[in-house]
């Protein structure tokens, strides 16, 4: 893997996870498609979460064929859907035996103003809310069955916008200021879920992918500012040597963040290239995911 200093490829040919349950939100494409691959490869039964049906199925069959781990399934999972995440939750509860890994990995990126069918800014009601719903539903499961993980797919996206209290959903900002706070919910989340499961065997991490060519942007039409900060910001990482990563370069993090041994007695810290990372205060600031915390648990019903 060639722009991360470790060996991905060998880190996933010694992990034997054969009898432990991975869901991946996502998995039908790009960075989730290729962590939830290198995970099935471990021998993992990996449950592709996904929002359409058809092309969950098609990166099913695309895995399996590759991996010849038959233990790979599809459950629907829009989490732009407060209904859905329910729905999901109680089926994996209901009827998965165990589960030892949860990867908090889609994400989207809108250029107009978008909400979700419950009335959230698409961006902060899918990348954080939901998110924040699901994982909530499912720790029981997961602290049935430790040493067990959470790996919260953030980005370097957050730097530069931290999260307003009074205005969470930053729905009348700019695109890339309402994607950049819901990047920093993202890690808020990661330091309260460390805190409030310390001890338990639950460790939980985020990341930076770096800049990947996925479908994250497929609604952008690059004729606005935020766009054009978006791509001046791409170029600006490349001239510094970090460069575009394909799908699989870009899943190295995630994957490291499952799979590495030594983060086995850490929690809730930040990760790029596959080393840890400091993230900026306003991300990491205890009394402001506490507070992020009390807000999303109103927010979607809890």
């Amino acid at each position: 893997m060639g722009k991360d200093e470790v060996n991905i490829e060998q880190l996933v040919k010694r992990s034997k996870l054969d009898g432990k349950t991975i869901i991946v939100t996502g998995a039908n494409t790009g960075i989730g498609k290729e962590t939830a691959r290198e995970l099935a490869r471990t021998g993992a039964r990996v449950i592709l979460a996904c929002r359409s049906l058809q092309r969950a199925e098609d990166a099913r069959k695309e895995i399996v064929d590759d991996t010849k781990n038959e233990n790979v399934v599809v459950k629907v999972l829009d989490l732009g859907s407060l209904q859905s995440v329910r729905d999901f939750a109680v089926d994996i509860n209901a009827n998965e035996a165990r589960l030892d890994m949860l990867v908090n990995n889609a994400g989207v990126f809108t250029n107009e103003s978008k909400v979700t069918q419950d009335g959230f800014e698409m961006m902060f009601g899918t990348n954080h809310l939901g998110h924040f719903l699901l994982t909530n539903m499912l720790l029981d499961k997961l602290k049935a069955c430790t040493p067990s993980r959470i790996v919260n797919v953030s980005s370097l996206g957050h730097e530069n916008y931290p999260l307003v209290l009074d205005d969470l959903e930053a729905k009348n900002c700019n695109r890339m200021n309402a994607y950049g706070r819901s990047k920093s919910a993202n890690i808020l989340f990661t330091v309260q879920l460390a805190s409030m499961l310390e001890g338990t065997g639950v460790t939980t991490y985020s990341l930076h992918p770096g800049f990947v060519k996925t479908e994250l942007g497929r609604d952008i039409k690059c004729l606005n500012n935020a766009c054009c900060l978006c791509c001046l910001g791409c170029l600006w990482r490349c001239l510094q040597g970090e460069g575009m990563k394909n799908p699989l370069e870009g899943a190295s993090t995630t994957l490291y963040c499952c799979l590495e041994p030594s983060l086995a007695d850490v929690s809730g810290r930040y990760y790029a290239n596959c080393k840890e990372k400091a993230a900026k205060p306003h991300a990491t600031n205890p009394e402001t995911a506490q507070k992020l915390w009390d807000v999303s648990l109103s927010l979607v019903g809890l």
